[in-house]
């Protein structure tokens, strides 16, 4: 029997789980290029001949990594403590008290308090989906808001935005409110991606070597 007496402990938070951003429209395109890359090398494997299958694989060993590397592997994570960017060759981990700002130009990038400049690749600028947004917004400030009467006049408080302008604006929202988290406090961690990068150099020393001996 439990003593009535010892306080019962309170259940736990759950760990904030992270935000993930990436794009659909990069990671689908990338598959349709793995799919028919691999297609195509693999029936120069089986059907080549001479050296032909030789450089089928040595293009493979190339162009496989290069292809994830630029589509499917970039994304970015956040949570309360860090940001995490995944880039083509690059992973930087990031605590909050080490980012200054989060700005968007032709491209979407984190600065770090020392001045260093990464871009998320994750998080691609549409110049095109800016201009819907524009113009949507535009339509939007003319009819007025539908649920209050009044017109539109901050165009970002309304999800007129484009998708990446708005998972900009989540980021720098969550960079303010965390910065001074005991939590969010350390320096920047950068790590080459060698599971890319060694593959693909050896698929270009493969491919110099063969046509070199032609």
């Amino acid at each position: 029997m439990s003593d009535p007496q010892k306080p019962v402990a309170e259940p736990s938070e759950p760990a904030y789980q992270d935000r993930t951003y990436r794009s659909p429209a990069g990671i689908a395109g990338g598959v349709l290029l793995l799919a028919l890359g691999t297609w195509l090398g693999v029936d120069a494997v089986v059907r080549g001949e001479g050296r032909t299958p030789w450089l089928a694989i040595a293009g493979l060993l190339l162009a496989v990594p290069l292809v994830v590397a630029y589509t499917v592997r970039p994304c970015v994570y956040a949570n309360d403590d860090r940001l995490r960017v995944r880039n083509p060759f690059r992973s930087i981990t990031l605590p909050w008290a080490s980012v200054a700002t989060l700005r968007s130009g032709y491209s979407n990038e984190v600065l770090t308090n020392d001045g260093t400049k990464f871009q998320l690749w994750a998080i691609p600028v549409s110049l095109r989906g800016r201009k819907k947004a524009a113009r949507r917004q535009s339509q939007a400030t003319a009819a007025g808001d539908p649920t209050s009467g009044k017109p539109f006049l901050d165009p970002t408080t309304r999800p007129t935005r484009s998708s990446g302008d708005q998972s900009m604006d989540s980021l720098r929202e969550l960079a303010e409110r965390q910065a001074d988290a005991e939590s969010a406090q350390g320096e920047p961690v950068v790590r080459w991606a060698y599971e890319i990068l060694a593959p693909a150099v050896a698929g270009a020393v493969l491919l110099v070597v063969l046509l070199a001996v032609t």
